[in-house]
């Protein structure tokens, strides 16, 4: 907020070093921890333990993050910009604090372990299609442990060097902003090119493979890099009001609410196409280089800038938290003017560092499902007429529905729950007003609505975690590994189109309203009935893309650590351990059971400051 006083490039400078801790950060940890747990246990099939370590604690940060922040961003909304029509960040409204906290909740935090997830997955689905590609040959072993080390190491100082090159003139617009970013990330990926290409040649020349080889893997690395290029910019073409598709967004809410909402939809919908393409094109790609091996090290490669790429992602919460500070602090026009041209900035690449995560995703998510074919009990090609390999599909693409309805029920009753409290507080205000004559002697009890967001967001996060971790192992135990393969195969095929689609659409929403906001479209500015329907849209659109598109990064992912880590055990036949299925199965049963009453019984009311409950409408 200060250095925008000073103008756009000081704030830019500032929000984007704040990103870049938090994405070095992350790719520092993930290389520190996967090299203490390869030098204490020696077995790179050990550190599957590790990635689902991960797992956990991502799901935990992306689905409560997500939720906790969705329910106060649109508690807040909702409340203070249509019921009590106040403007933005207005300080008077008790959910502001809650909004803001919540940014840095799910958008910094939860991203940020989403990420050294698919981080740490990648490198670890290497080790184990390493370790079987090699075929015995320990220097082929030693070669394909230390490549995807050294990219993804290597990409470190990369993106390092990749942040000088980030800086806008005075005055830019938000092409110029764009283009800010996208020098760091393009001189990075440049930079890692010329690593990989060197390193491939310096492992043949020492004999641990052929030039060949190395070359086929350099290949493999760049179709990564590549491929997390062009997901950035087809997902940025769709969520920037630089371009078309949010414009007819905009456009479209002329003529009322849902035309905002149908409009939306369609484009969140038409972006899959990209993405799919982009991943399956690389896919075959890699196969045909360097067989499984190779996907698995251009899953390394699309992330081997992370530290970068997760900068320009998690410099935007900051960039939106300046614009609350200034208007809480009534700082003058121009100041609000620079956070919001980097706050909608941030908007578009959230939406782009969300296209990478889900890119990534799906890449980390294969080569862990074809580790988990290789460690099973499976012999030979699994037959997809085989009878329990479509039932098992079927299932896994059921899940990303399931798994995205229930968070976004949770933002839901969260977000409900918020309203009801600062209206309760409105009251009190008003109450105060009648006897004093002034608002002097009342403030906003900003506690209560993060104790609020807070307890929705650990209470509600129990039954999509649960059926993540669990439903694998009952498929594996009930029908057999061949069933659980063909269930990763459909939670991962729809999972990642959900996912595009949610967060593609809620981007595109969000930004439509910004462009609205920042008077392109003549005699419809703020409080307009076009801004009210892109309103409209941007809420629907927050837990699309906050809460429940990120999160089915993790339900694909965690899915498939979790069958790697229990691969060994599930037999290659189903029904023959049916037992531990019926009882993993129960337990599920009863755990959603008892949330859902516990869930149930604070939908009608819910505590507040002073002991006193509310009844909810």
């Amino acid at each position: 907020t200060t250095a925008a006083v000073d103008g756009l490039n000081p704030a830019l400078k500032v929000a984007f070093k704040s990103g870049t801790v938090m994405g070095l950060t992350v790719v520092g940890f993930g290389i520190l921890g996967l090299s203490v747990n390869l030098t204490i246990f020696l077995d790179p099939v050990v550190l599957a333990g590790f990635g689902f370590g991960a797992s956990s604690i991502a799901l935990f940060a992306r689905v409560g993050g997500g939720i906790f922040t969705k329910a106060a961003d649109v508690g807040a909304d909702l409340c203070g910009k249509v019921a009590l029509d106040l403007n933005e960040d207005d300080p008077s409204n008790p959910a502001v604090i809650a909004d803001n906290v919540g940014d840095n909740v799910g958008d910094v935090a939860g991203m940020g372990a989403d990420l050294f997830e698919s981080y740490v997955g990648s490198i670890i689905a290497c080790f184990t299609l390493g370790v079987n590609k090699a075929n015995g040959n320990d220097d082929l072993v030693t070669a394909y442990i230390i490549y995807p080390f050294i990219i993804a190491g290597g990409g470190i100082l990369c993106s390092i060097i990749g942040t000088f090159f980030v800086s806008v003139k005075e005055g830019g617009k938000m092409n110029d902003l764009l283009w800010a970013l996208r020098r760091g990330l393009i001189v990075a990926s440049v930079l890692v090119i010329i690593l990989t290409i060197t390193t491939s040649y310096v492992i043949a020349d020492l004999g641990y493979w052929t030039a060949e080889e190395g070359l086929d893997l350099f290949g493999c690395v760049v179709t990564g890099l590549v491929a997390g290029l062009i997901i950035g910019f087809a997902t940025e073409y769709c969520t920037s009001f630089e371009y078309n598709p949010t414009i007819s967004i905009a456009h479209s809410g002329l003529h009322g609410h849902a035309p905002v909402i149908i409009q939306g939809m369609g484009v969140g919908m038409l972006s899959t196409v990209v993405p799919v393409i982009v991943v399956v094109v690389g896919i075959l790609i890699c196969t045909s280089l360097a067989g499984l091996y190779g996907v698995a090290i251009a899953g390394v490669g699309m992330l081997s800038t992370l530290g970068i790429t997760l900068a320009t992602d998690a410099y935007g919460p900051v960039a939106d938290n300046a614009g609350g500070i200034a208007e809480m602090a009534e700082l003058p026009k121009h100041v609000r003017e620079n956070t919001d041209a980097l706050d909608a900035l941030g908007n578009t690449t959230a939406a782009t560092g969300k296209g990478f995560a889900i890119g990534s995703a799906v890449l980390t998510a294969v080569a862990l499902m074809a580790s988990f074919i290789m460690t099973s009990r499976i012999r030979g090609p699994i037959d997809i007429m085989d009878h329990v390999v479509i039932p098992g599909l079927l299932v896994g693409a059921m899940l990303p529905f399931v798994f995205a309805a229930l968070t976004m029920l949770s933002v839901r009753r969260g977000a409900h729950a918020i309203m009801d409290e600062v209206k309760r507080q409105f009251k009190v205000r008003e109450e105060a007003f009648k006897t004093d004559g002034n608002y002097d002697n009342w403030s906003p009890d900003n506690k209560g609505c993060v104790s609020i967001a807070t307890k929705a967001a650990v209470l509600e996060m129990i039954i999509p975690g649960a059926m993540a971790v669990l439903v694998p192992v009952a498929m594996g135990f009930l029908l057999g590994a061949k069933a659980l393969a063909g269930l990763l195969v459909g939670a991962i095929a729809s999972g990642f189109l959900l996912a595009v689609t949610m967060a593609n659409a809620g981007g595109a929403w969000d930004n439509a309203k910004k462009y609205v906001e920042s008077g392109a479209i003549a005699g419809h500015g703020k409080k307009s009935d076009l801004h009210k329907a892109t309103v409209t849209g941007d809420t629907v659109g927050d837990p699309f893309k906050d809460t429940s598109g990120p999160s089915l990064n993790i339900l694909i992912k965690l899915m498939s650590i979790v069958s790697l880590v229990f691969a060994p055990i599930f037999p290659a036949e189903p029904y023959v351990q049916w037992v531990p299925a019926v009882i993993i199965l129960l337990f599920l049963g009863l755990v959603s059971l008892f949330v859902g009453m516990r869930i149930s019984s604070g939908s009608s009311k819910h505590e507040v400051p002073g002991g006193k409950q509310i009844e909810l409408h």
